[in-house]
């Protein structure tokens, strides 16, 4: 996240503020970034209700990546606008909470799994271990913006993963 986070935004092109905002959560004083992967969080939640496991395993795997091309032309155009990552751009956010969704499901322990890997997204993107912060910069534009929460989201799958093996089956 770049330093103009609490700067004055200008005005943006309607659709693409709608988008890079995550349908304006990035908008909502606080913590903007939480806000939004709580809100991917919900939305894959309703399509867990909705959506046999293979289905909702193959619907968030083309969400995230149908997402992460969307985001990365949505945060290109906004940093026109904006300057580089602004706060309010979150549309990354919704990807990085999704990517350690894609092995949530547990039967009866769905919604802890769903939790743990919000959590765990959240904690590592918020202190960007391990490249996240280098991959943000070795990245231009939009591809940066998202490409910090693909990794830090890699992780939390990873860490997921261990945690399913160990206590989850």
């Amino acid at each position: 996240m770049s330093d103009n986070n609490y700067k004055k935004l200008g005005v943006a092109p309607r659709f693409h503020e709608i988008l890079s905002t995550g349908l304006y959560t990035g908008m909502i004083p606080g913590a903007p970034g939480t806000y939004a992967a709580f809100t991917g969080l919900l939305l894959w939640y309703v399509l867990y209700i909705f959506l046999p496991p293979v289905w909702l395993t193959i619907v968030t795997a083309v969400l995230i990546v149908g997402v992460t091309v969307l985001g990365a032309w949505t945060s290109t155009v906004m940093e026109r606008y904006w300057g580089p990552d602004p706060r309010a751009v979150v549309i990354d956010e919704y990807v990085g909470c999704w990517i350690p969704l894609l092995i949530a499901p547990a039967g009866e322990w769905t919604w802890l799994t769903g939790l743990l890997g919000f959590a765990l997204f959240r904690i590592i993107d918020i202190t960007k271990p391990l490249g996240c912060r280098a991959i943000e910069k070795k990245f231009p534009g939009g591809w940066g913006v998202m490409m910090d929460d693909v990794l830090a989201g890699t992780y939390a799958l990873i860490i997921l993963w261990i945690i399913k093996l160990l206590f989850f089956n």
